[in-house]
Formats: structure tokens, sequence, C-alpha cells
């Protein structure tokens, strides 16, 4: 009989040595890279909370292009260090001539405009990291990578994002047999009816309520409607959460295939997958037109434009992310469960939500990582493919820690 221990916790920027087994190298001469001069010219494509997020961070290094076809928006973000430019995403030779002087662009546009956008930026030949929720496949547009000669990394946020490194690195040293992952960001203060707030696009929001829920279960993938499988999650900061179905596996389903049991679901407060459920199944977030007076709408665009007002973050108001990614799984010979954690919180100092900072810190490690060098294979990749080298993950547990975002980890055996 195998005698259970108890779960330890540790700091992942510090990682420990447990048992003989190395989790992450406790040295990594690749993780102050913001100490590398590497100075480079890159081109952010969209200018909402995470968008600008990034712009503002990536300017204390590197010289930035914001682009966007918000003009009012680009005036409240442009800076010395930060230079704006109207710009139709869209419009693929518009994009295209924006962003010939850059070294590398980064994605921050709503879902629907993203597989477009980034599709035009590798055939503009430039490398780019994106976080873009968009529902087409992006390995589609792998060989066009390839023969561009482009490195893009999608998917590049918190989850998806970093729930797929963290699984990628284990991946490699462990024999997974289950994944799961729960996340949400959220209002500090609720806020009826919905107890709810966008921190990026209402429309991306509604997608996650409306797109079928892909899971995988004993070895084969399942279709579930969203917002199903509700579950309580109790947080002693928090108080009692919600977690439901959402089709956040994405390309995990591809490349952790043999892995055979991954479930993705999304965190609210209680009550608001029921309120969802309500308006989904009454027609309101349908894609189909209807006509009204003459004239042709989807229902989905009228209840997002309704939404965007009661769901609009107003300045200085706080928001959290809340996240736990579940690995289970054969090492060297035991089961063991590795449970990640991540609570972060409005940044009063840098007025940044947490949402922005946690999804867009993400992609600005990988940036550094492509710019440097060390992330040098071309080709369209998902995210959990940074998580092939233990170095390149200690570097972005290391640069979310710089930025105020910390991990822990607990590690049992079971």
């Amino acid at each position: 009989m195998v005698q259970k221990q108890s779960a330890k916790v540790y700091n992942i920027s510090e990682p420990p040595s447990l048992m003989g087994i190395s989790i992450l190298p406790m040295r990594c001469s690749l993780c102050n890279f913001d100490k590398i001069n590497v100075m480079a010219r890159i081109a952010v494509l969209g200018a909402g909370m995470v968008g600008s997020a990034i712009a503002k961070t990536l300017s204390t290094k590197h010289e930035i292009l914001l682009l966007d076809i918000n003009a009012e928006r680009l005036k409240t973000i442009g800076s010395n260090k930060i230079k704006t430019l109207i710009c139709d995403l869209v419009n693929a030779e518009q994009l295209t001539n924006a962003i010939a002087s850059a070294d590398l662009v980064l994605g921050a546009v709503p879902g629907h405009l993203g597989y477009d956008v980034l599709k035009t930026v590798i055939s503009a030949g430039k490398n780019i990291v994106d976080i873009s929720f968009f529902p087409e496949d992006a390995s589609s547009l792998n060989a066009l990578a390839k023969k561009n000669k482009v490195i893009a990394i999608h998917d590049c946020g918190v989850a998806p994002g970093m729930d797929n490194i963290i699984l990628g690195y284990h991946d490699r040293t462990m024999k997974v047999t289950s994944f799961k992952c729960m996340v949400g960001g959220l209002p500090v203060k609720k806020n009826p009816p919905f107890d709810y707030k966008a921190p990026f696009s209402p429309i991306d929001v509604l997608e996650e309520y409306t797109r079928p829920a892909r899971l995988k279960i004993k070895g084969k993938i399942i279709t579930k409607p969203a917002l199903t499988d509700i579950e309580t999650i109790k947080v002693a900061k928090l108080g009692n959460l919600e977690a439901f179905n959402s089709d956040g596996l994405r390309s995990l389903l591809k490349t952790m295939k043999h892995i055979p049991n991954m479930v993705e679901k999304t965190i609210r407060y209680p009550g608001h997958a029921k309120q969802m459920e309500w308006i989904r199944e009454m027609g309101l977030l349908s894609k189909k037109n209807i006509e009204i007076r003459g004239h042709s709408f989807r229902p989905l665009d009228i209840t997002s434009k309704l939404l965007f007002s009661q769901w609009a973050y107003k300045p200085g108001e706080e928001d959290f992310t809340y996240m736990i990614v579940i690995v289970e799984g054969i090492e060297a010979g035991k089961k063991i469960k590795y449970t990640y954690t991540l609570y972060d919180q409005y940044n009063k100092k840098t007025k940044m939500s947490s949402m922005a900072r946690t999804t867009g810190m993400t992609a600005c490690a990988a940036t550094e990582l492509v710019l440097s060098g060390n992330f040098n294979k071309y080709g369209v990749h998902p995210p959990e493919r940074l998580g092939a080298s233990a170095h390149w993950v200690m570097h972005i547990f290391q640069y979310l820690k710089n930025h105020g975002i910390t991990y822990n980890m607990k590690r049992k055996e079971i």
C-alpha cells in the first residue's frame, strides 16, 4: 500500500527538487530576458484592454506601433514611447503596409477578426505572437508560415496559453493521464444581475456560451453544450464560484491526443451560467439573421451591443483572475498530481486590469523568446510547444513574476 504524502506548495519561480526529481531547473541562464539588450520594432494590433497593456509593457524596452481602427481609443494610449496608427486591420493591403518595418507583430484583435489578421501577417512574412480567440484552426496556416519563414505562436494568453504551456512541460516529464483547467476573470465587486464584466470584447465572451465544448473522456472526444456540468469551487478569499464547460482545449485535442482525459471550464460567480443559458435558449445569442421591419439583424450582435455598456469596466474598477490547472499522471513509477493556482488582482499602480495583465504578459514573455532567438522554429505553433523546454517555461514564469503575476504549485503523490 502506498502511503499518501501531504501536498507541498511551491512558488513556481523558485522550483524545488523533489525526491530527486527536478521539476524545473534551479538556475536558468535564459530567464533574465529583461536584461538582454534586444530592442525591436513591434507592431501591436488592437488597442483594447489587453492590447494596450501589451503595448505599455513592451514600450519600456522596444519601439511600439499600436494599430487600431478606433481613433479615440488610440488617442488615450499614444505617448512618446507608443506611436499609434489608425488602420483597418481587416484590410489586408492596409495592414501589410502598416507592419512593413516591424520586426515582430503581436495580435490582440477580437476573435472574429483573428484568423484573417493572422493569415495577413504570415503572408507579409512577419513573426507573430497572437492571443485572438478565433474559432478557426490556426494550424491550417502552418504550411504558409513555413513557406514564408515565419514563426507564429497562437492562443498565447492565460487560458488558452499558460495552461497549455504547463501541460506541454509535464507531457515531456511524465505520462499524463488527466488534465483539467478552470479559469475566469471577474469584477471584485459583484454587479447584479449578471455579476460579470467583460475584460475584452463582449462578443468574444458570448462565444464561450454558444460554441459547443469539446472534452476528452476515457480516450474519446465528446461534445457537450457550453454552460453545462456546473460545479462549485470553494475559494477561501473569494467564497463560492462556479465552473462550467467551455471550448478551451482547442489545439490540445490534436497535440495531446494521447492523453485520455482533458477538460476545460470557465469560472463565474454562482448563477451566471443559468442566466446565460436562458438567454441562449431564447435565441438571443443566435448568429442567424432575423427580419425586423424590413431590416436584417443577427440577435448575437444586438445582445452584444446591449450588454456592452453593462459589462464594460469603469476606469479604476478592480477585477481578478482565478485559475486552477490540474495535471495527473505517472512520474518515476508513482502516481503524481500537480495543482497550479493563480490568483491575480487589478494593479492599482499601473492601472492595468488583471485579465489584461495575465493574458498580455504571457504573450510578452513569448515575444521575448522569439526576439532573443531562443524560440526559432518556423511554422504555426500552439502554446504547448513552449513547454518543450524547461528553460522556456522557467523564463515565462520568471517574466510573469517580474510583473507581479505568480503561480503556485502543489505536488502530491496519490
